[in-house]
């Protein structure tokens, strides 16, 4: 009698938007592996339905919700796909969501998620952890609430931060992060990829710029701080070719497996805002010739994701200082893996996979018919 599907392999579910190209290169790597491709759950459906099942075997991945504009309607309750505001409307139903998931093997925990989604939340656990972050007044549920400009203001006198990252506290891809720094003569600019409109909306925009009169940059505060805000010290990052540069660690099943450096002339190194890919060989030669061990930097990495254990997969932005002997943490992104093309590096364990093959060859490594829980652990 041939094996019934539990004990060939997982059956891999999918929560994702068709066309997705997350969830193509998943299923991309499904297929390779030999394993029929997964079954994809749309977020619309989910959203509409409050909540899917799925069988017991089956190994369940959580994808972005993003670029599907019926579901970020939903989720952001029929507001304009490219404005800046809403996020925090967008946490509590996503969230509401991920909970109303029943049944299977999850690769993404519900509680992970709701900390990896609220910088605050997530800042005080990595903190608690002792892993390495900027000092931040709003970290956790006893931070201080920003509710708009003259907060922002007063935390920079009080906490000697006259350059600090104001941040929504739910928000991803850098949408309406800005970096604010003040000098001599009550001198004051914001870099953003937020476009402010005549009518005071704000817009996502792919054009990072600078605003340098402070009534713009209170508008655009005083709008964001009802969706929550999150303040971190803005740390001097390391640099490489003349440009700022920070790192994006994929940690797959606790093991720091693919990494990429991030260069830009601004302070954000989105990549998808004009950052570039930078020398990863170069970047770890630096942190060796400053007296430091390449391992222990992406130990760092470890030990953030260390912190969402029922996790499968995180992307961690790793902060080089500007010697490159020390590390931070900045953020931790459960939506983090997307780096086409890349494969793990030397010794990683996942040399000549990408990111996605990689987390099926996890599961894969560590799926068993018997077993019940979460399939990494």
């Amino acid at each position: 009698m041939s094996p019934s599907a539990s004990d060939a392999g997982p059956r891999f579910a999918v929560v994702g938007n068709p066309g997705n190209r997350r969830v193509g290169l998943f299923a991309d790597a499904v297929r390779a592996a030999g394993l029929p491709a997964p079954r994809l759950v749309p977020w619309t459906d989910v959203l509409r339905r409050g909540g899917a099942d799925f069988a017991a075997d089956e190994t369940v991945r959580i994808d972005s919700p993003g670029e599907n504009r019926e579901a970020d309607r939903i989720l952001r309750g029929g507001q304009d796909p490219t404005r800046v505001e809403g996020s925090a409307r967008w946490y509590a139903r996503f969230t509401e969501a991920v909970r109303g998931l029943r049944g299977g093997l999850r690769l993404d925990d519900p509680d992970d998620l709701a900390v990896l989604f609220d910088k605050r939340l997530c800042h005080a656990v990595l903190d608690a952890a002792g892993v390495p972050v900027p000092a931040s007044p709003t970290s956790g549920h006893r931070g201080v609430a920003v509710g708009g400009w003259d907060d922002v203001r007063a935390a920079m006198r009080e906490h000697g931060m006259p350059r600090l990252f104001v941040k929504p506290a739910h928000g991803s891809s850098a949408s309406g992060v800005l970096a604010v720094e003040s000098g001599g003569g009550g001198r004051i600019r914001a870099t953003t990829s937020v476009e402010r409109a005549a009518d005071g909306g704000l817009y996502n925009s792919l054009k990072v710029r600078r605003y340098e009169r402070e009534q713009d940059i209170a508008a655009i505060v005083d709008a964001l701080a009802p969706d929550g805000l999150h303040l971190e010290r803005w740390l001097p990052k390391a640099s490489q070719g003349g440009r700022a540069a920070d790192l994006r660690v994929v940690v797959v099943a606790g093991r720091a497996t693919h990494a990429v450096v991030r260069t830009s002339r601004s302070p954000l190194t989105n990549l998808h805002l004009g950052g570039r890919r930078g020398d990863l060989e170069a970047a770890r030669q630096a942190v060796e010739a400053a007296g430091a061990r390449w391992a222990d930097a992406l130990g760092v990495c470890e030990r953030a994701a260390a912190c969402f254990p029922r996790t499968l997969c995180v992307g961690v932005d790793l902060l080089p200082a500007v010697d490159w002997r020390g590390t931070a943490v900045g953020e931790v992104n459960a939506f983090g893996d997307l780096l086409p093309g890349l494969t793990g590096m030397p010794g990683s364990g996942a040399e000549g996979l990408d990111t996605y093959a990689t987390q099926v060859a996890s599961v894969l490594r560590d799926f068993a018919p018997q077993r019940t829980g979460t399939p990494h652990g």
